[in-house]
């Protein structure tokens, strides 16, 4: 039986390994966009720390399996997903595609990923809603009180989003020394206002949010078990655990070890997305192997859309496909749902985390 993925970005021959999209989108973006993309909170050393936790699990695999059939399908808000895999929520899309969100949306839905649209961005909430079926999520940075966000709810609701999405680990703007260096402000940032709602956000909104809407809820930035406790007894359907990328509170730990006692703690009560530097279809597997329900990618899924545009995101998704298609075969598995952490290891990293670490090929300078 034929296992290979499905092709349709019609960029095969382009692009043939996922680094090849990194050396193109920095050819393409200017300098300050680049770091904006690439960069993190002050040392950067949680971002080092996500590919580190990342690197310090290897696999336990088995062998004399039939796995000559293959499927890494699932399921999010009762939608169908070629990849348990969601497209983060990125601010300024238009500074990697004129399309932004528009374009985020298609690729999404030709793939059959899920997608989630960052409310800092040049287009209208039902824009984007309303340009692309598939899986999407509102991601929202709280700008007002309840009333302001009951009324970006329900303009969620009437453009067909799927679920709606509250950060919450940006109570304070970090300090983004690349961004800082360069006297870089991103547009949307010059004129800001209304931040002191996002700092005084507090489990009172969230218990609003659920007694008055039935749009699932997802609270993306939950890092502990204590709060993740919490979200599950306000009801919160969706735990992301994510540390920004690395891009809000330095020194903070790396995303996979913050996973395990989040999934102890919700123990299926809520579904649990996470992110944080995953690179390659090895890391994925790892997260799904740990008990996620799904992945989110977020300077990856930058580095296609700068590159290629929305057949540049569909290209990278294809490369993902391949890389955990392999994985599963040589782990002896036929289902992405079968893996458990019966093949994960402890392990030490044998490199220098970084941003790139994953990718040794694009070599200096990256």
């Amino acid at each position: 039986m034929d296992t290979r993925v499905r092709m349709d970005s019609g960029l095969e021959d382009q692009f043939q390994n996922l680094h090849e999209f990194v050396t193109a989108a920095r050819g393409k973006l200017p300098p300050r966009i680049w770091d904006y993309l690439v960069g993190a909170a002050e040392t950067e050393t949680t971002m080092k720390r996500n590919r580190q936790s990342l690197d310090s699990i290897a696999f336990r695999p088995r062998v004399l399996r039939d796995v000559s059939t293959y499927d890494a399908s699932s399921r999010l808000f009762d939608k169908p997903l070629r990849l348990p895999i969601m497209l983060a929520p990125i601010g300024s899309l238009e500074s990697f595609d004129p399309g932004a969100g528009v374009t985020v949306a298609k690729a999404a839905e030709r793939f059959g990923a899920a997608m989630l649209l960052s409310s800092v961005t040049t287009l209208e909430i039902e824009s984007v809603g309303k340009a692309a079926g598939g899986c999407k999520v509102f991601q929202l940075y709280v700008r007002g009180d309840d009333a302001w966000i009951d009324e970006r709810v329900k303009r969620a609701v009437d453009s067909g989003y799927d679920a709606f999405c509250i950060t919450v680990d940006t109570a304070v703007y970090s300090r983004r020394e690349r961004d800082i260096a360069r006297r870089f402000v991103k547009p949307w940032r010059e004129n800001l206002s209304g931040t002191n709602y996002q700092a005084a956000l507090s489990w009172k909104n969230i218990a609003h949010f659920k007694k008055t809407h039935r749009i699932p809820l997802m609270l993306k930035g939950i890092a502990t078990a204590e709060d993740a406790e919490i979200a599950c007894q306000h009801g919160v359907d969706v735990i992301y655990v994510s540390n920004h990328g690395g891009r809000q509170l330095d020194h903070g730990r790396g995303i996979m070890e913050v996973l395990p006692e989040v999934l102890a703690t919700v123990n299926g009560r809520a579904s649990v997305v996470v992110d944080g530097g995953f690179s390659r279809g090895s890391d994925v597997v790892k997260a799904i192997a740990m008990g996620a329900d799904a992945v989110g990618i977020g300077r990856l899924f930058c580095y296609g859309l700068a590159a290629a545009g929305e057949a540049g995101i569909v290209r990278v998704l294809e490369l993902l496909e391949n890389e955990i298609r392999s994985c599963l075969g040589l782990l002896g598995v036929t289902r992405l749902a079968d893996v458990d952490t019966s093949y994960l290891h402890a392990a030490t990293p044998v490199v220098a985390p970084h941003v790139h670490s994953a990718f040794p090929l694009l070599g200096e300078g990256y």
